[in-house]
């Protein structure tokens, strides 16, 4: 059962956006961070039930954020989805590949998210 999110994207509009959707459409409680640094060190405070990664931020990208969950023993299996404008055939099978639970497109629709998030980590 999804409590807590945590949202880890550099653009200050798409998290208002999600955090919306999250909250306000999902009940969740919302953790945000501003690059994958951040969202790493939150992640390992807070121990949320599943990780919202943009994928293409600085100081860390979302493919790198997740290298970095993956190599904690408290985070390993937290589920980790990627949002992102990008989304091509190879670059899914990728994303899977580095143990990504699913990838939602940008931009989505606030009302939906939480059930699109849902929907991947019930999967």
């Amino acid at each position: 059962m999804i409590q807590k999110v945590l949202l880890i994207d550099d653009d200050q509009h798409v998290r208002l956006v999600a955090r919306i959707g999250l909250e306000d459409v999902g009940g969740w409680e919302v953790l945000q961070a501003t690059n994958g640094q951040e969202g790493v060190e939150m992640a390992e405070e807070h121990q949320p039930d599943v990780i919202l990664c943009d994928v293409m931020m600085p100081i860390l990208d979302g493919p790198a954020t997740l290298a970095k969950i993956r190599a904690s023993a408290n985070l390993k299996t937290t589920p980790v989805i990627f949002l992102t404008a990008k989304v091509q055939t190879d670059e899914l099978a990728h994303y899977f590949s580095l143990g990504a639970k699913g990838v939602i497109m940008k931009p989505f629709d606030p009302l939906t998210l939480a059930e699109q998030v849902r929907k991947l980590v019930e999967v």
